[in-house]
């Protein structure tokens, strides 16, 4: 049975240069009106992924997506349940699907370009947010057709705690590259090292963390950066002969002017790539690489680890654990309960 009414939120005022603040969403309860249209669908979201990007879409500058407008529902990639279908499409209620949808209880989307979701064996829903989404395919993409790691090499992963770095670490490990991490915490560099196998892993955050980059890996041939900043200026004097550095994101910069490089020389005496990538790039090649992560989900092979907050009122406060180190693995936003059992 349909509610009387629903919640989202709204873009309210950008952010300019500084973190999400209590002014960038506005709450809006709004009459429940939704009804899809031809090749339409009404879906209920489940699960909001929440991203690094998400914070770029709400500036107002060119990127590879349109900004989101000021009164807009915030955009996100998320995982729902099909309520209702208009003519023409090729779901039916129930089925669950995934794709952008925004920070919404319900949202009417149009039915080309989303796709219905079938759990293999050994997987879950939540990892169509994870190994089995976009992280997944940025990670695959971004580590073997940009960075083009090989076995014997040394692989550099920033960020490698987080939701698209844990995953490059463990492609590293399976292709035979010895895998140095960078996190932000010594919990999370355990993780790392306990949990997921890198063969070191280091925190940016201590004194010593030079020394301790040059000690743990000499010089790399391949740095899959989600970072920028310091940490990206600091690894172009660590380059072998024709690295490769796959440029994933900039973190550090999101929520600050960033003060630009000071060591990009550096790639031209060591003949070195840097190679900015999105996922986008290689929509054409997405089920391939998805059969391969399938693949090594359902064997066992890739491990994942989420972070999942409760309430879609929680979702702004949430988003700034990306960037103050608050999450492990990747950040989910659960916005309606989930039955299992029903699945």
């Amino acid at each position: 049975m349909a509610p009387a009414q629903y919640t989202r939120y709204v873009l309210n005022e950008r952010p300019g240069r500084g973190p999400v603040n209590p002014r960038t969403f506005r709450k809006e309860v709004v009459p429940f009106d939704l009804k899809p249209g031809k090749g339409e669908i009404l879906v209920q979201v489940l699960y909001l992924s929440l991203d690094p990007a998400n914070r770029t879409w709400l500036n107002d500058a060119r990127n590879y997506m349109e900004p989101v407008k000021i009164g807009e529902t915030m955009r996100a990639g998320a995982l729902g349940r099909v309520i209702q279908v208009g003519e023409g499409t090729k779901f039916a209620p129930g089925d669950l699907v995934n794709g952008t949808m925004g920070w919404t209880e319900y949202i009417i989307v149009p039915s080309k370009g989303y796709q219905k979701i079938v759990i293999p064996t050994g997987a879950e829903l939540i990892d169509f947010l994870g190994p089995l989404g976009m992280n997944g395919l940025t990670a695959y993409f971004g580590l073997f057709n940009v960075g083009q790691i090989k076995a014997g090499e040394t692989l550099v992963v920033s960020a490698a705690a987080g939701a698209t770095g844990s995953i490059v670490c463990q492609l590293g490990k399976m292709v035979g590259a010895k895998v140095i991490a960078i996190a932000g915490a010594d919990d999370k560099c355990q993780w790392l090292e306990n949990e997921l196998g890198v063969d070191k892993a280091i925190n940016y955050k201590s004194p010593t963390f030079h020394a301790d980059f040059k000690k743990a890996v000499g010089y790399f041939d391949v740095y899959f950066d989600n970072v920028g900043g310091d940490i990206l200026n600091f690894a172009l004097t660590r380059m072998k002969k024709h690295a490769r550095i796959a440029f994933c994101g900039s973190i550090s910069d999101y929520n600050a002017t960033p003060k630009g490089l000071t060591n990009y020389m550096n790639i031209i005496s060591q003949s070195a790539k840097l190679e900015g990538f999105i996922v986008f790039d290689y929509a054409s090649q997405y089920s391939s690489a998805l059969k391969d992560l399938t693949k090594w989900v359902s064997e066992g092979k890739l491990k994942r680890k989420f972070h999942l907050v409760q309430g879609l009122e929680n979702a702004s406060e949430a988003l700034g654990l990306l960037f103050n180190g608050g999450n492990t693995g990747k950040l989910v936003v659960q916005v309606a309960p989930v039955d299992n059992a029903k699945l």
